[in-house]
């Protein structure tokens, strides 16, 4: 693969997605993760009619955005509970919200695009299926809750 995103003809290559890192929070940074998905916005449709429009129907607007929870797979490692840590931060219906930022990143360890998810918390956390007779490493998966998602491209 070349290492400009274009090629001799002008062309653009699109961005691999298998190199990326997650900072969460100030205390996690470049945290490696062998998945994240759920990365959307959905805006919710406000239906709305005035009473002397001449047509039979109503118009569409956007509404208030929907944010999914991002869900989040790595290895587990031997003395590290920072996922059960976080999550049981939980006090009186309140628990510390972080930013995460999620990092794409090219062949040379350079950002090409970040999301940063606002006020993010984790609503669930499942840890590793256990079998005897697997051939697989251990995984935690960790869904995060967030209020904002803010892409931008490089830096």
């Amino acid at each position: 693969m070349p290492k400009s995103t274009e090629n001799a003809e002008g062309a653009t290559w699109p961005l691999p997605k298998f190199r990326f890192e997650v900072d969460l929070g100030d205390e996690l940074k470049g945290i490696s993760f062998q998945e994240v998905s759920g990365m959307d916005v959905e805006s919710q449709i406000i239906e709305y009619r005035n009473s002397n429009t001449p047509l039979f129907s109503s118009q569409k607007m956007p509404g208030i955005a929907k944010f999914g929870n991002v869900t989040m797979k790595r290895g587990v490692f031997v003395n590290d509970n920072s996922f059960w840590d976080w999550h049981s931060q939980f006090k009186m219906n309140s628990i510390k919200r972080r930013t995460i930022v999620i990092k794409l990143l090219d062949e040379d360890g350079n950002i090409t695009m970040q999301w940063t998810l606002s006020n993010a918390w984790p609503t669930k956390i499942t840890s590793t299926d256990l079998k005897s007779d697997a051939n697989e490493i251990a995984i935690d998966t960790i869904e995060i809750a967030h209020e904002q998602l803010i892409i931008s491209n490089g830096k």
